[in-house]
């Protein structure tokens, strides 16, 4: 790899790193508790705001309704102004929603709590693009997977911690609505607190990028003046991307399928076990909890064995299999059942989350990774819009296993896509310097600090 100049490109780690790891993944987290915490107690807030379970469903949807309109102006904003101020404005709404929900704690004040919600919501467009991008621009070829998969563990964790604090901090006491807006107010103005601080580091700990590139694809990808960069060239690109398409389906089906699962959990797990609201919200833990294992184990696998599509679809497979074990075993009355197959779900669907990113990074490489995760995301908020209404109808019209058996059918049209992706790993062939690649169309990752010149990779195949 020669620079301009004729000399190697210098790369390097930065200490930075972990700190910017760290922080993103605390403010994820805290993101992921406010989308869970309405769906996990939807019979106490249906009955402390008087309105339906429908209407409490839509505090949870309106995180995937958000998304899907706002996610193209959230990835030109990425590329075009950069890494620091995307990460500042998902902190800082996040911030600015939970304080919105600190004052909604009144019986009839549903509209201005899912105005909250909405906040939140918006915060989460400028999140849930950033992981692959975070990994990318500062971490190095043997870690970046691993990387992914910790800042998706954030998010993750935050929809554990969200599964079960709220059933501890908000018990069910119809008959006493004041010590159920004190129970609330505890945990809205906890997440407040947390949010703030969490703003003031994210100001303190992130930068652009690190001094040195971490790997010789982003030491290409920092050569190509701003100039070059086409935003709509780049969508185009994406979209002729025929295995990124493919992609791009199979994973809006398989993370709106957990979306699905997750905002009606409570429902399905108190149609069958009445009472059982605290359980309900454990066997979510379990559920996500079980998952974060399945990225982290992901994503060591990935940078040591380089395996994308064939890890991919053995995920995408087991997932589908723990969906019908799960389906076919909720009804039997023995709660621990449940928590084993909620745990053995959880740990490949949710694993799947990281794989999708990474995956969709080599096949598309060198376009912009925020906004390859950026449309990623945008196909699992439609997919979970839609799967959440039809299996919320379908649970409550008939029952949970017909809700779930619809998200079974699709989850295996998932499997047939992801087969038919061909395997085409761009960014891990820069790396290995084994890949003739113009990357003229590809956007600096600092817009701050323009190169002049623009270099490219011309090895012999």
């Amino acid at each position: 790899m020669l620079g301009a100049a004729g000399g190697r490109v210098e790369t390097r780690l930065s200490r930075r790193r972990l700190a910017v790891l760290a922080v993103f993944s605390c403010y994820s987290l805290v993101n992921a508790f406010q989308w869970i915490q309405y769906s996990i107690l939807s019979n106490v807030f249906a009955g402390f705001y008087g309105v339906s379970f429908t209407q409490i469903d839509w505090l949870s949807m309106v995180y995937m309704v958000a998304y899907v309109p706002l996610i193209l102006p959230a990835t030109w904003l990425l590329d075009a102004r950069g890494l620091r101020l995307t990460a500042l404005l998902g902190s800082g709404l996040n911030g600015l929603g939970a304080w919105l929900k600190c004052a909604s704690l009144a019986p009839d004040r549903y509209p201005l709590t899912l105005a909250a919600q909405a906040v939140c919501a918006v915060a989460q467009v400028f999140i849930l693009g950033l992981p692959s991008r975070i990994a990318s621009v500062w971490f190095g070829p043997a870690e970046v997977s691993t990387a992914c998969a910790v800042a998706v563990l954030g998010n993750q964790l935050g929809t554990a911690i969200g599964f079960l604090l709220p059933p501890v901090l908000v018990p069910n006491t119809p008959n006493d609505l004041d010590l159920m807006a004190h129970n609330i107010s505890i945990m809205f103005y906890g997440t407040a607190m947390v949010s703030t601080l969490l703003f003031f580091l994210t100001g303190v700990v992130f930068e652009e990028k690190p001094k040195y590139p971490p790997s010789h694809s982003q030491a290409v990808l920092q050569t190509i003046p701003p100039e070059d960069y086409s935003y709509k060239k780049s969508i185009i690109n994406l979209f002729k991307n025929i295995p990124f398409v493919l992609l791009l389906i199979s994973y809006g089906i398989m993370t709106g399928a957990f979306y699905s699962v997750s905002t009606l959990l409570n429902q399905m797990i108190v149609t069958h076990y009445e009472g059982e609201e605290v359980n309900a919200g454990r066997i979510g833990l379990t559920l996500v909890v079980a998952g974060m294992v399945g990225s982290i184990i992901c994503g060591l696998w990935l940078d040591y064995t380089k395996t994308y599509k064939q890890t991919t679809l053995i995920v995408y497979i087991l997932s589908f299999i723990g969906l019908l074990v799960f389906t076919f075993t909720l009804d039997l009355k023995y709660l621990i059942v449940v928590f084993v197959t909620g745990g053995v779900l959880g740990f490949f669907m949710t694993g799947y989350l990281p794989l999708g990113f990474e995956f969709a990074v080599e096949i598309t490489y060198p376009e912009s990774e925020g906004t390859s995760s950026g449309l990623l995301n945008a196909s699992a908020q439609i997919f979970g819009i839609v799967f959440t209404l039809v299996q919320g109808k379908l649970t409550t019209n008939y029952s949970p296993r017909a809700g779930n058996l619809f998200l079974c059918a699709w989850i295996f049209v998932g499997i047939i896509l992801t087969a038919l992706i061909r395997s085409d790993l761009r960014r891990h062939n820069v790396n290995s310097g084994i890949m003739n690649l113009d990357v003229k169309a590809v956007p600096v990752d600092s817009p701050v600090e323009p190169e002049s010149t623009t270099l490219k990779i011309q090895s012999a195949l």
